[in-house]
């Protein structure tokens, strides 16, 4: 049984998730910065709260934003490239908003007491 139904993922309501993906593109070269760039492009256009790593892209927001930005993200390397592979974690806990700095915070306050 889902926590929230589909009218609340369709119009953009649902609860609010944090997810980690990355992309793979197999094209051979060592260095994938360029498609990197590619795909942070379209996670900055999608306006959705993200942070930038050296292993992956952090996002927060409602679920079905969420999921369509990386599937978005997925097919435009899918669209350059014959073979992609394509990590994803979810955090779908829900409730607050900003999450993915509070979470840090949190952390950063308990290595200082």
């Amino acid at each position: 049984m889902p926590c929230y139904n589909d009218g609340e993922i369709e119009s953009g309501r649902g609860p609010e998730m944090i997810a980690e993906f990355s992309i793979v593109p197999f094209t051979g070269k060592e260095s994938l910065s360029a498609e990197v760039a590619q795909i942070q492009r379209i996670v900055r256009e999608s306006g959705l709260s993200h942070r930038l790593t050296p292993m992956g892209t952090i996002i927060e927001g409602q679920a079905r934003a969420v999921f369509d930005l990386i599937y978005d993200c997925h097919m435009e390397m899918k669209g350059r490239v014959n073979r992609v592979l394509t990590h994803i974690n979810i955090d779908d806990r829900g409730g607050d908003l900003n999450r993915m700095d509070k979470k840090t915070t949190a952390v950063m306050e308990k290595l200082n007491d």
